[in-house]
Formats: C-alpha cells, sequence, structure tokens
C-alpha cells in the first residue's frame, strides 16, 4: 500500500504489485489499458480521416522535442500499440490505399543509440560485438554474469538488456532496482561491474558531464546543441543531476534521430 494526500494510491506501479494476489487489481489494470486504447484509437482514429481523400494524415515535428527526435500528432502515429492481442488488432487497421499493388514498407536502425555509445566511447568490448554481429545483449550478460555466451539464459540476457539501455539515459542504482525488482545495493554492483565490463562508457559519461559544466551545452555528431548552463548551475540537485543525464544522454538520441532524418530523405530518393 502507497498512501497519497488523498488516501492510497491506485497509480499502475502499485496495482502491477497487487495484481500478483488480488484479482481486483488485475481486472483494474486491464480496465484501464481498454479504456486508453477506446478513448485514443477507436474513438479519435475515425475523427480524424480526412473528408478530401478518405486518408490518416498525421504532422511530423521537428522542433517539439529537445533532443531532435521527430513528434508525430494529431494522430500519434509513432505510438500505435502493438504489444498486446487488442493492441495489434488496432495496427491492423492501418492499410495501404490499394491493398492489392501496395504494402506499408517499414525500416529502422538496428540499436541505434547503443551502436553510437560504441562510436563515442570507442569502448573496445562493445564495438566488438557491434563489429561481429553479436547480439549486444547476450554478450554484455555474458560478459558481467561471468559466463560464456552460449550459457546465457533469458533472465540473464534480460538484466543486461535493462542497464544497456538504462544506462544510456543515466538511470540510477534505485532506478535499476525498481525497473529489474532487485534492491538498490545489488543493483550498484551490477552497475559496476557494468563500468568495469566497459571502462571507456564511463570516461565517455564523465568526460560529456565535465564538458556540459565547462560550455554549458552538448551537441550531436553534426552540431546541434542541446543549452544545459542554466540546469546544470541550478541550486536544486534534482535539476542538476536531471540535465547531468541530458547531458550523457542528447548527444545519442539527438544524433540518432540526424541520422533518421537523413535516411528518411535518402530512402524517399530511392523509392
Amino acid at each position: 500500500k502507497v498512501k497519497t494526500q488523498t488516501g492510497f494510491s491506485t497509480s499502475a506501479k502499485v496495482l502491477e504489485t497487487l495484481a500478483v494476489d488480488y484479482e481486483i487489481a488485475r481486472l483494474l489494470l486491464e480496465q484501464r489499458h481498454l479504456s486508453k486504447i477506446k478513448s485514443t484509437y477507436i474513438d479519435a482514429l475515425p475523427e480524424l480521416v480526412s473528408p478530401v481523400d478518405g486518408r490518416i494524415h498525421t504532422s511530423y515535428n521537428q522542433t517539439v522535442t529537445s533532443t531532435g527526435r521527430l513528434s508525430s500528432s494529431n494522430p500519434n502515429l509513432q505510438n500505435i500499440p502493438v504489444r498486446t492481442e487488442i493492441g495489434n488488432r488496432i495496427r491492423a487497421a492501418f492499410v495501404p490505399q490499394n491493398r492489392t499493388e501496395s504494402v506499408i514498407f517499414s525500416a529502422d536502425y538496428s540499436q541505434i543509440e547503443l551502436r553510437l555509445l560504441a562510436h563515442y566511447s570507442k569502448d573496445p568490448a562493445l564495438m566488438e560485438a557491434f563489429i561481429h554481429n553479436i547480439d549486444i545483449h547476450t554478450s554484455t550478460a555474458s560478459k558481467v554474469f561471468g559466463v560464456p555466451i552460449e550459457e546465457v539464459t533469458k533472465e540473464m540476457r534480460r538484466k543486461a538488456k535493462t542497464v544497456n539501455f538504462g544506462i544510456i539515459y543515466g538511470q540510477t542504482s534505485f532506478g535499476l532496482s525498481e525497473a529489474l525488482g532487485i534492491t538498490p545495493g545489488e543493483a550498484k554492483q551490477f552497475i559496476t561491474k557494468y563500468f568495469e565490463t566497459y571502462p571507456k562508457i564511463k570516461e565517455y559519461m564523465d568526460n560529456t558531464i565535465k564538458s556540459a559544466y565547462q560550455t554549458g551545452y552538448v551537441e550531436t555528431m553534426f552540431g546541434r546543441k542541446r543549452y544545459l548552463r542554466d540546469e546544470l548551475s541550478s541550486r536544486n540537485k534534482n535539476i542538476r543531476e536531471f540535465a547531468e543525464r541530458a547531458a550523457i544522454n542528447a548527444p545519442l538520441q539527438g544524433s540518432s534521430a540526424d541520422l533518421i532524418k537523413l535516411a528518411m530523405i535518402r530512402l524517399h530518393n530511392e523509392l
């Protein structure tokens, strides 16, 4: 039970914990999920069909996110659900105008932000995994847990994947403990072991934060800056720590956004 000012909390996190033992908590979570699907997609999407051509048109926004990632609105086509059965049914509603002669073509970069982390940090172990096309999460699990690659279990890989992506966002030991359901002490040991495995990543992170304090900004590989001077000079520790995490992440996520936009233009020209 988590108490708030108005009573006991019914947040998703609390309900997920209670759902293990109480069916009503599981049903509440399911009701919220279905309600969100209905309001966000089933009710909203038909209203957004253009009367001119009977199709849905989104708006892609270039300057909304702080890292330069494209965002999508009215509707947000970057957030169509896929993980659940009902989510897949929503996704299946998106079809090309000519269903007999056309297909919807999907292209994406594989683990682009982790590849950029390898590029920026020049960590030999991280680069080696990508150069030899080894699954990066399995490789990390093998090194962190000290077992051969063929002995890495699904659970080991899941934990390594959480850390790999958490590192990009400057995840703390407390955040990792929450994500993995382990104690903060265990999470701290995990992160320590991770940085022992990939020492150049720690070096990149420390140097990036140091540079951000000196210059007041970080930049992508194409020179687009994210200014952080005000946040880094704040008296509020939480704001400073947020800015430090942003300093680590912005060059990776920002460069990823830059590369994807260039690829979209090239792909459009090729097609």
